[in-house]
């Protein structure tokens, strides 16, 4: 297992989480959870779905192990690119002519003045999905090199861009500030891509590509784009499922009481620090050698990598589902309640957070276990199991919403993420994950989890009596 690579990710991300809570903590001073929160969110909720599907998700785990089996991979990787760039630019283009109706989508329960309101910023935020998609296109090409760090730390740059028009812009009125973050998200995209290129000149990668560019009528590639084809696009189903599923909880949140769009963003910002710290960052960086390992013909080796990251996720999600369940109030006490967000907003939004909570570990442990479904080509696969947890989670806001708000929201999400990981272990190998759980080490993880609960307990008491 690559401790290294490990450890360069969960800096990085811990450097972007931390940088993206200042900007939150900023905004919430400046915003509040009130109606143009909301409105900025959902403008800046459109890129980011399609960025999370198409670009960091499904792009991504088509793109390596195809990259990998490639006999021409400069005229391979540029004959992608050349494609996607062109749609995604089109589509920017559309969003930016027609704002309105892509904006409605995210927000059915508004009205048509405020959409009216919130579509130029969607106009603005839009454009950053063509930054992102470029970094990463990038990004893949030096995890194939096995260099992380970059990628890792250049996602704080998008954060101290909003941090900035925060600091210059938040005494003005809301309607400027939203504004002032629109063009910083683009701000922040284009040092992204600077970071990027900057690295791959380093790493001398830029050759790969000048070299595809110039060869790319000379080699002919399109068995190979083909097959990336065939596996991006069940890849896009199969990494919808969170997204989707967020993108459906922001639609049904607008017919919820003002302030349940940002209840839930902020929740969910809590929610994926240690997601992403520490499940996105050894699966990211165990995918190219996964897809190597497998390529070559070396499942043992693979397998082993799985097991060994396996119990490293297991210890770090529980005591993180703890923490964040137990100490959910004071977290977001001390992170979130300060000038237009008041007591009301953080009870709020600590219901919302204890129950995404809930779907840590089931999120954190599928996002492991479905390498093994990319790396081998199984793409179609990962798409089928993404079904069944999308139906179930969509199904259970639809209830829940009825009876708990947003909170509820929150709570079908991780009822779904428990679907993805329970049918994600079957298509892996019920018997292959029996073998790994089947091991003394399951009873220490229980030992430490229930001593962590009694510490944690009395330490969220202790503090519940200083702030309230």
């Amino acid at each position: 297992m690559r401790l290294r690579s490990i450890f360069t990710n969960s800096f990085g991300i811990l450097l972007s989480r931390i940088t993206g809570l200042i900007r939150d903590v900023l905004m919430a001073s400046a915003l509040g959870a009130s109606i143009w929160s909301d409105m900025f969110f959902i403008a800046f909720k459109l890129p980011n779905l399609f960025r999370r599907i198409f670009a960091e998700g499904a792009f991504t785990q088509a793109f390596m192990p195809s990259f990998i089996a490639s006999k021409h991979k400069g005229v391979f990787s540029t004959a992608v690119f050349l494609r996607f760039i062109i749609f995604i630019m089109f589509f920017s283009l559309m969003v930016t002519l027609f704002p309105e109706p892509m904006t409605k989508l995210m927000a059915w329960g508004w009205s048509w003045n405020l959409i009216e309101e919130t579509a130029p910023l969607t106009a603005i935020n839009f454009w950053y999905l063509d930054l992102i998609f470029i970094v990463t296109f990038l990004a893949t090409l030096l995890q194939y090199k096995e260099h992380f760090a970059t990628t890792a730390l250049s996602t704080a740059l998008l954060n101290i861009s909003m941090i900035c028009a925060l600091w210059l812009y938040m005494k003005q009125d809301p309607k400027t500030v939203a504004y002032a973050l629109s063009v910083a998200v683009l701000v922040g995209g284009i040092l992204q891509i600077s970071a990027h290129l900057f690295t791959l000149r380093r790493l001398k990668l830029d050759r790969l590509l000048l070299g595809g560019w110039k060869y790319r009528n000379q080699k002919d590639v399109k068995a190979e784009t083909e097959h990336f084809k065939s596996l991006f696009l069940p890849g896009i189903l199969g990494n919808s499922t969170p997204q989707i599923s967020a993108f459906v909880d922001t639609l049904l949140a607008t017919f919820l009481m003002a302030g349940s769009v940002s209840f839930l963003f902020y929740a969910n910002r809590v929610f994926q620090l240690p997601l992403a710290l520490i499940a996105i960052a050894t699966s990211t960086a165990l995918f190219p050698a996964v897809s190597k390992a497998l390529n070559n013909g070396d499942e043992a080796k693979a397998y082993e990598n799985l097991s060994q990251a396996f119990w490293l996720l297991a210890f770090l999600l529980g005591a993180a589902t703890l923490g964040g369940m137990l100490l959910a109030e004071p977290i977001v006490w001390l992170l979130f309640e300060r000038g237009k967000f008041t007591t009301f907003e953080t009870l709020q939004t600590t219901h919302v957070l204890q129950m995404y909570m809930v779907g840590l570990v089931p999120f954190g442990l599928a996002k492991l276990f479905s390498l093994f479904l990319y790396a081998s080509h199984r793409h179609k696969k990962a798409a089928k199991v993404a079904v069944y947890s999308l139906i179930t989670s969509v199904t259970s806001s639809l209830i829940l919403m009825q009876f708990m708000g947003a909170a509820g929201l929150a709570l079908a999400g991780s009822i779904g993420g428990w679907v993805l990981f329970a049918f994600t272990v079957k298509e892996i190998g019920t018997q292959k994950f029996i073998k790994i759980i089947r091991n003394r080490r399951s009873l220490y993880l229980m030992a430490f989890l229930v001593i962590f609960a009694l510490m944690l307990y009395e330490v969220n008491q202790w503090l519940l009596s200083l702030i309230r």
